[in-house]
């Protein structure tokens, strides 16, 4: 398949600049197996699942993960940082007039410097002098690094809404966006039902947002991103499917994880790295069905809705909520899928 295969014309009023007054209120598109569409509200989704179905959440926590500061000449530096990778070092883009040569320093705030020691590719290696840590230093004096798609620089409630209510382990920065929509009384709906949950964790990267490139989409390369599946997660998949049940993973995220996971054979808690790319075709092993929102046109994570559910029956869900003005991308509305096959 080529990447015009997955394109659509989205209006640009249609990309949420802001979440909706309550994380439930959003609208939720039920995509049926038979490509029937219904028009709900994300408060459906409890009636939509059964009670021996398992919802899979990604307890990932946004970091602060952007810093803007300056170089030792003078110009303005801003940083973000794709990847905490040890107490006082991480893997970060950085946007300089000139690029930064190991050893120059970076200064962000008193006592919030970092020195340039290398590169990985298109990330620099950097390492935090002093004796806080990475995550400290985000948290005293980054800012909440929003999508390039949303316009307004992060305020108080972004700080609050771009983040799901049950994130728990930080590293993650950009949100999985699908949790957005759950608030406390939404979870204790699905538990009144008798859903069980589980959690995986899987730090999503800023290069969620990286452009499929070429028009032939087998030659991209997906970023790679850590992910943990813990062992009450498998054996809550095992009950789950012992009881008939189907697994619901709540975000691509979620769904990346599990299926990276169970990629070279039965599912296993592990802790790894996943650079998983899923296009149409793929053999899903783990996820049955998938809460997920609206992406972006030629991206990898509309290849992996249509993999999941049919490329034409995605096409004809996203026209639909186009016409029906749906909106679109981190803080818009979602969708329930099923997988084919």
């Amino acid at each position: 398949m080529k990447l015009a295969d997955f394109d659509y014309d989205l209006p640009p009023e249609l990309i949420a600049q802001h979440p909706a007054p309550e994380r439930a209120a959003s609208r939720l598109l039920r995509v049926e197996p038979s490509g029937e569409l219904r028009d709900l509200a994300f408060r459906d989704l409890p009636a939509l699942l059964d009670p021996r179905d398992l919802l899979v959440f990604n307890d990932t926590r946004v970091i602060k993960a952007r810093l803007r500061g300056r170089k030792e000449t003078g110009g303005e530096v801003e940083v973000l940082v794709e990847r905490v990778t040890g107490g006082n070092t991480a893997l970060a883009h950085v946007r300089a007039s000139k690029t930064p040569k190991p050893g120059r320093r970076l200064h962000f705030a008193p006592g919030a410097v970092a020195e340039v020691t290398g590169r990985q590719g298109d990330l620099f290696a950097l390492r935090f002098e002093g004796e806080r840590s990475v995550l400290e230093i985000l948290a005293a004096h980054g800012e909440v690094p929003l999508p390039p798609y949303i316009t307004h620089a992060p305020a108080a409630d972004d700080e609050s809404r771009y983040q799901t209510v049950y994130a728990a382990v930080p590293g993650a920065v950009a949100a999985p966006t699908a949790g957005l929509h759950f608030d406390a009384a939404m979870l204790e709906a699905l538990a009144a039902r008798g859903i069980a949950s589980a959690r995986v964790t899987l730090h999503v990267g800023a290069g969620t947002f990286q452009p499929v490139r070429g028009d032939d989409i087998s030659a991209h390369v997906m970023h790679e991103e850590w992910y943990s599946i813990p062992e009450a997660t498998v054996s809550a998949i095992a009950a789950a499917r012992t009881s008939g049940g189907r697994i619901v993973a709540v975000g691509t995220t979620t769904l990346r994880a599990l299926e990276s996971a169970a990629a070279a054979g039965p599912l296993r808690a592990q802790a790894a790295e996943t650079r998983l790319f899923i296009v149409p075709g793929y053999a899903f092993r783990v996820v049955d069905r998938l809460v997920t929102n609206f992406h972006l046109p030629r991206s990898t994570l509309l290849m992996l809705v249509s993999a999941f559910s049919g490329t034409e029956i995605i096409r004809r869900a996203y026209a639909h909520a186009v016409a029906r003005r749906y909106r679109f991308f981190s803080y818009g509305d979602a969708m329930l899928l099923d997988r084919i096959g």
